[in-house]
């Protein structure tokens, strides 16, 4: 082979092959050196056997990978990838057995397999397939389907769509592009950050994938080749984020067990057979799951536990998914992506994407701009989007064809997406609020010669937009006296009202915010309408961070101030209340002092103290996520950041939580952490004599 593999300053891995399938064998291996750990967690988690290593906690997790059929999806996908395009087949294959042929070294670096007794596993052809889609299955938020149907049953039906929000556990993410009109170099700049639950080891990888036929660097997902998300080519640079479609439907089944043993479920045309087969989830420490797997007409049965007994009849909610019913993810894009020159074959490129749905910025060297949405939303009854629909109702089922994907202009030299309501509007139904969408674009607006590096500080934004209403229900209250609140009380609000919004991490003054919005969202939580929201569903713990009353009130708190069933005389109560509250206690630490990060690992660190304090939050161009009210930990926030520039790709930027190396105690582990929580970014490198080349 003719692989080489060179190292930047941060330790980013930068591969040089003769071929794309040797290239895609050396991503394959570098990862595992790099990932190990990582990558075969991954895997065990599109396989629904993480609860054989890591314990108890994870069963629920692979029991809905059994049921969902995560891994017989992928081996569907590839099958028909086989068929429709055998080398792009053959390229994700090569990657697969790049990671085989690395993977005994690379777990031999991570001291996860020896603490949890895993062994280094095989990766099959169709393994990166599975990783995609496990990583990428809740992206679409059907469980908030289960909490639109409890607001219906606890609230009333009137109230279905109050709570309409970036929910809890939906990954966005922040993109603009900026035209060469509007550069200091007269070229195209593109750049963003995709948010998502911080995982350490980090879920975007830098990395830089050279052959005779590309040479492009960009953020790859850890088991998967490719750049599918953010990359730049040299003539051509692409990024971008959730679009909030609603592509994934759940379907309330009527069950039955047979004579023999297997299941009926009741469809339009009446009883029809159901795949059904067991499954045992084991589990570390514990006794073995027993997993009865159940497929229907619409798709498989995710919620509901058959009852023993021929004739025994039975509920549950099956869901149904693209790639489950087309038997495509859309890989044979990624290739095309990585050749890609202009706009017009990234266009091209991604008209076959399928899931998930994203809005795409692009642009090239030539002038060159794209504003689209790529991926497959299935056309159906508009109740579909909103809650589980009858299964045996004909009304419900999905058309022939997807829907048309919007795409716009890019207007005034610039484009931002930012999960708001804007091109994708006619695919979903909850959309982020527009804050971060208008924020960016108001910062845009500013200038007609940005850089580069002018352009990282549009990432370090910490203006609270969403403050507005909960700070105009503070001043409503009126100042100190007979009909106001109390000199402690008072203090607090004249506090607020010259706060400049900012949720700076050493902002004495975003920290009373956050203790004032947090007494609001529990009483408003606890308010005597919302009774019949209180307790969660009888759903998977898996479902429950959709589930949770509090967390809910916390995002929708500025719809919940001036509308829904909560009195205008009892928020402002409970505002009052919140002031009297705050005033009265301790006075609240610096934001960052609580706002600390708390990412996800698969074995926690002992000392969770570590972790740092951070600026930002939800609503904010630098968006950092915690549930008000209850905690202000952030487990969301930016994933990567990145600046694409097309004038020269030396003057790019980019940077990861962590570092490019998941293994405790390598140099370039956590090195990239200083630098993400300045809001600065990593040089992108690309002259091979400033590399380093790696021996052997």
């Amino acid at each position: 082979m003719s692989i080489e593999v060179y190292r930047d300053a941060y330790g980013v891995p930068h591969l040089r092959a003769a071929d794309p399938a040797e290239l895609a064998f050396a991503q394959g291996r570098v990862t595992t050196y790099d990932r190990a750990w990582q990558l075969e967690v991954e895997r065990h988690r599109a396989q629904g056997t993480t609860a054989a290593f890591l314990g108890a906690a994870e069963t629920g997790w692979d029991v809905f990978v059994r049921r969902a059929r995560l891994a017989d999806t992928a081996r569907r996908c590839l099958a028909r990838l086989a068929e429709t395009d055998p080398e792009t087949a053959e390229w994700v294959r090569a990657y697969a057995d790049g990671v085989n042929d690395g993977l005994a070294e690379g777990a031999r670096r991570a001291p996860e397999f020896a603490a949890t007794g895993l062994e280094p596993g095989r990766w099959e052809a169709w393994t990166p397939l599975a990783v995609w889609l496990s990583t990428h299955i809740l992206f679409a938020g059907f469980p908030t389907k289960l909490w639109r149907e409890q607001v219906a049953t606890g609230l009333g039906e009137e109230w279905t769509e109050l709570f309409a929000a970036d929910g809890p556990a939906t990954a966005g993410s922040n993109g603009w592009l900026v035209a060469g009109e509007r550069t200091a170099s007269g070229a195209a700049l593109v750049a963003g950050d995709p948010h998502r639950f911080i995982e350490a080891p980090g879920v975007y990888q830098q990395i830089r994938l050279a052959c005779p036929a590309y040479d492009v660097v960009g953020l790859a997902v850890p088991g998967v080749p490719g750049l599918a998300h953010f990359g730049h080519t040299g003539p051509v640079a692409w990024a971008i984020t959730n679009a909030m479609a609603d592509y994934q439907d759940l379907y309330r089944e009527r069950l039955r067990r047979t004579a023999d043993g297997g299941v009926e479920a009741y469809g339009p045309d009446g009883w029809r057979p159901a795949a059904a087969h067991a499954e045992t989830v084991e589990v570390s420490g514990g006794e073995p799951v027993l997993v009865e797997v159940v497929e229907t007409g619409r798709g498989p049965v995710i919620t509901g536990d058959a009852p023993d007994g021929p004739g025994a009849e039975w509920e549950g909610l099956s869901l149904r998914y693209v790639p489950r019913v087309t038997g495509r993810l859309g890989f044979e894009v990624l290739p095309r992506l990585l050749a890609a020159r202009t706009v017009a074959e990234v266009d091209s490129a991604l008209d076959g994407w399928v899931e998930p749905v994203n809005v795409v910025l692009a642009a090239d060297t030539e002038g060159g701009l794209l504003h689209r949405v790529a991926g497959h939303v299935p056309v159906r009854d508009r109740s579909n989007s909103l809650r589980p629909v009858p299964a045996w109702e004909p009304a419900h089922a999905w058309g022939p064809e997807p829907a048309p994907l919007p795409r716009a202009a890019v207007t005034d030299g610039q484009a931002v997406m930012a999960n708001a309501r804007g091109i994708a509007a006619p695919l979903g139904v909850e959309f982020a609020p527009p804050h971060r969408a208008d924020r960016i674009a108001e910062l845009l607006g500013a200038s007609d010669a940005w850089t580069a590096e002018a352009t990282a500080a549009v990432h370090r934004d910490t203006d609270n937009r969403a403050a507005a209403r909960l700070l105009a229900a503070v001043e409503a209250t009126g100042g100190e006296g007979a009909d106001g609140v109390s000199p402690a009380a008072h203090r607090v609000r004249e506090r607020l009202l010259a706060w400049d919004r900012r949720m700076d991490a050493d902002s004495a003054d975003a920290g009373l915010f956050a203790a004032v919005r947090g007494a609001v969202v529990r009483r408003l939580a606890a308010h005597e309408v919302f009774a019949g929201l209180r307790e969660p569903g009888p759903y998977p713990e898996l479902f429950r961070p959709w589930l949770y009353l509090g967390p809910r009130v916390g995002l929708a708190l500025e719809t919940l101030l001036v509308a829904g069933p909560v009195p205008a005389a009892d928020v402002d109560r409970i505002v009052r209340e919140a002031l009297e509250e705050t005033g009265a206690g301790e006075p609240p630490a610096v934001w960052g002092a609580t706002h600390r990060l708390a990412p996800w690992q698969a074995l926690p660190h002992p000392d969770d103290d570590r972790w740092p304090g951070l600026a930002g939050d939800h609503d904010c161009v630098l968006s950092t996520s915690s549930a008000p009210g209850y905690t202000d930990r952030s487990a969301r926030a930016s994933a990567a950041r990145y600046v694409w520039d097309l004038a020269d790709r030396e003057r790019s930027g980019w940077i990861v939580p962590f570092g490019a190396s998941g293994v405790a105690g390598d140099p370039h582990h956590e090195d990239q952490l200083p630098l993400w929580l300045r809001g600065e970014l990593a040089p992108v490198t690309t002259d091979w004599n400033r590399l380093t080349k790696e021996q052997g």
